[in-house]
């Protein structure tokens, strides 16, 4: 047992040898050495192994599963050379599936987030997230779909724009005309800067490559410190997804105040998003309480 940080310490060089990073993995076992030191047991036991994984208060079941799998893939390999040691079985502590409950943002707070862009720097990435927010509010897609564009994607005498979503399946959108001005205006300033020029990308960073995904969440992150938006709870708060996620509760809201009919609007939401199955767009719905009441109110006047 005093040994163990030292085969802690040999079991992440190996991992990281083998491509892994290991942080994550690294920073549990050192809690884990800890807690075995604290313990002043002599054997690394599955019950020790389950005492450390639930030892903490307030850890989710997920938190939980991950400590605990961190120790057993430990253990499995430290067996090879202390056969004394026991691992923990597979599953024994379950992770139940945890989603976040989605921001669903109000116009105000959506204008709030195009003005808090532009104050980023350089003035060209500034100009790319404003346009790319305003996209995916007004179009709600995906922000790897947004990424993904090419200039070509682009059609202004059709006013469309072709989105290439999951598995490469291929749709056209007809954006609202102020979203395709503004698209249009911003392939014109792109065009006169020497980076951009020769990159087919419609959205490009302030080098001229195309966007990546990390670098949007970065600036995402960087926005919202220049607005007033905080997160309504620990499972709940502002993130460049859930645009989409208000795009497809507000499209079924309308359908609802406008005296449409759900059931109709919903097939045609789940094409727009590039859905194959309905259940899937019925995720982007859930959670909602402003939609479950609408749909309550809908019912009642419908028996009435």
């Amino acid at each position: 047992m005093n040994k163990l940080p030292e085969m802690v310490e040999q079991y992440l060089q190996i991992r990281r040898a083998q491509g892994s990073t290991a942080v994550d993995v690294g920073r549990i076992l050192a809690k884990f050495c800890d807690y075995v030191q604290a313990s002043q047991d002599t054997a690394l036991t599955v019950q020790l192994a389950v005492g450390f994984a639930t030892d903490k208060e307030g850890l989710s079941d997920r938190s939980i599963a991950l400590r605990l799998s961190a120790v057993r893939g430990f253990c499995r390999w430290a067996q090879t050379i202390d056969h004394t040691i026991e691992v923990p079985p597979g599953g024994l502590l379950k992770a139940r599936k945890s989603r976040n409950v989605p921001y669903i943002y109000t116009p105000e707070e959506v204008s709030e987030l195009l003005d808090a862009s532009l104050r980023l720097h350089p003035s060209f990435r500034a100009k790319t997230m404003a346009v790319l927010i305003g996209l995916m509010a007004a179009t709600g897609i995906r922000t790897g779909e947004a990424c993904a564009l090419d200039i070509g994607d682009l059609n202004p005498v059709a006013s469309t724009l072709r989105i290439t979503g999951k598995y490469g399946k291929i749709r056209l959108l007809p954006p609202h005309p102020t979203t395709m001005t503004a698209l249009k205006a911003y392939t014109e300033f792109r065009t006169g800067l020497a980076p951009a020029a020769n990159c087919p990308a419609l959205l490009v960073s302030s080098r001229g490559n195309r966007l990546r995904a990390t670098h949007v969440d970065e600036s995402f992150r960087e926005i919202l410190t220049h607005t007033s938006l905080s997160q309504h709870s620990r499972k709940c708060r502002p993130r460049l997804t859930d645009l989409r996620h208000t795009f497809a509760v507000n499209t079924m809201l309308d359908a609802y105040a406008s005296g449409q009919d759900p059931r109709k609007i919903l097939p045609v939401l789940s094409t727009w998003m590039g859905h194959s199955l309905l259940a899937d767009t019925y995720w982007y719905l859930g959670c909602t309480p402003a939609l479950m009441r609408a749909a309550a109110q809908r019912l009642e006047s419908e028996e009435s």
